[in-house]
């Protein structure tokens, strides 16, 4: 059992393993798909998401917060990152009917010919560094309990963001 295993306490050995295993393809996984699309599309994998949620979106437009909301990130950072993409003429913003102090933020034309040329390199890379490598088996087993873990995580989450239930509110 190595150093890490003991002192974790609550983790077999194995299960140690196993985690590090997972952590490793993750990040891998996550960076050759990066890697893939940064080469052939001139985009980052969080330039991706913020195209195919505004590409999937009624009129390929959506707010800040909306765009946050879809891909799981603090409005900061996507605010920053929809203002590089729309330096580099993939993103416009438009005033927002329903709300003044917000701005829609859609596709431009150079935009969507981008998350369109992006979208078939980046969806061969995921079949050949995931779906190709593992059984029918091994698919269906990933579909079944990748929703338990985001569930845990999403509890968690919730958990981590409230205050402890015995403390004062702040004065």
């Amino acid at each position: 059992m190595s150093e890490f295993a003991k002192q974790a306490g609550s983790l077999s050995g194995d299960q140690v393993e196993l985690w590090r295993s997972f952590y490793a393809m993750r990040r891998k996984l996550d960076r050759a798909l990066d890697l893939q699309l940064q080469r052939e599309s001139g985009v980052s994998a969080s330039e991706y998401e913020i195209l195919l949620s505004l590409n999937e979106a009624p009129q390929r437009r959506l707010r800040i917060k909306d765009i946050a909301g879809a891909i799981g990130w603090e409005k900061s950072r996507v605010s920053h990152l929809v203002t590089r993409m729309e330096r580099r003429g993939l993103l416009n913003r438009a005033d927002c009917e329903v709300d003044g102090r917000g701005s829609w933020i859609g596709l431009t034309t150079v935009g969507r010919r981008t998350i369109i040329g992006a979208t078939r390199g980046h969806t061969d890379a995921i079949r050949r560094y995931f779906f190709d490598v593992l059984t029918p088996q091994e698919i269906a087993a990933i579909a079944e309990l990748s929703p338990r873990v985001i569930d845990a995580i999403g509890c968690a989450s919730e958990e981590d963001a409230a205050p402890p239930a015995d403390s004062a509110p702040a004065a």
